[in-house]
């Protein structure tokens, strides 16, 4: 049954941890609520008014929380594994710590939340508002971003390995230390991004514009960055052993100190402002230089 907003309000004072498993609590305005240690798991909460509420540490997996209503909310060390959060929108909000393993976040708003050390993992957050949120340390093994917006956003020391990043904004993002081992990028758009000291050993990264980005001592071994552009890129000290960079663009890139060992350059333009390590022939490796500059 639904409950109306009376019992709502008696049902608020009642002692906690306050007992709501698969309770009908959908449209229901809470804001502002004390739910902390609340027992919500597969409530139905779709389009609930959360704003404000304290969630700290209640149990929300498997709930329903899709258009709900979470703006500046606290869900520090809460449990939302495999919840529908689907369009919810929780800018703003504090997720540190939270479990959101195999959670369903297409769509959702998470512009500006806190999610560091959060637990992400196989989660689906396609399309998904990162713009400026804070990742840092988060576990997002193998989750789909396909076209989500991480412009600006704090991925540092986050684990992205095999995570899918086709297509995404990730314009000024923070990747410092971060782990893209294997992740698909391709077409992303990480310019200005700070990928310093990242691995992305594997990574798929073809396509993409990092143009300003800084590579340094990043792990590029084995990483596929056919077509890419990285003019005026850092990558200085970037291991690039056995790196594919067939028809990409380094027109004044810095590549001083980089390892370049069976480094594949077939077709990549450089320009005259390129820097390449001491005593290293680009044309050898097969680097034309850009006819108009």
């Amino acid at each position: 049954m639904q409950y109306s907003q009376d019992e709502l309000h008696l049902l608020l004072k009642q002692p906690k941890p306050l007992l709501l498993a698969n309770a009908d609590l959908r449209g229901a305005n809470l804001s502002d609520a004390d739910l902390s240690d609340a027992r919500l798991s597969g409530a139905k909460l779709s389009d609930a008014d959360l704003r404000g509420a304290d969630l700290v540490d209640a149990d929300l997996s498997q709930a329903d929380l899709s258009y709900a209503r979470l703006r500046g909310a606290d869900l520090r060390w809460a449990n939302l594994s495999k919840a529908n959060l689907n369009k919810a929108d929780l800018s703003g909000a504090t997720l540190s710590g939270a479990d959101l393993v195999d959670t369903d976040l297409i769509d959702a708003r998470l512009g500006g939340a806190k999610l560091g050390d959060a637990n992400l993992n196989g989660a689906d957050l396609r399309s998904t508002d990162l713009n400026k949120a804070d990742l840092s340390r988060a576990k997002m093994v193998g989750v789909n971003l396909n076209r989500a917006d991480l412009s600006d956003a704090r991925l540092i020391g986050a684990d992205l390995s095999g995570a899918d990043l086709r297509g995404v904004n990730l314009i000024g993002a923070k990747l410092n230390g971060a782990n893209l081992s294997g992740a698909k990028l391709n077409g992303a758009d990480l310019r200005w991004a700070n990928l310093s000291k990242a691995n992305l050993s594997g990574a798929d990264l073809g396509g993409t514009k990092l143009i300003t980005t800084n590579l340094s001592e990043a792990d590029l071994s084995e990483a596929k960055l056919s077509k890419a552009d990285l003019t005026d890129a850092n990558l200085t000290s970037a291991n690039l052993t056995k790196t594919q960079l067939t028809e990409s663009k380094l027109n004044g890139a810095d590549l001083s100190g980089a390892n370049l060992r069976w480094v594949n350059l077939t077709e990549t333009v450089y320009t005259q402002n390129t820097i390449f390590p001491d005593g290293f022939d680009p044309r050898t490796a097969g680097a034309i230089t850009d006819p108009y500059r």
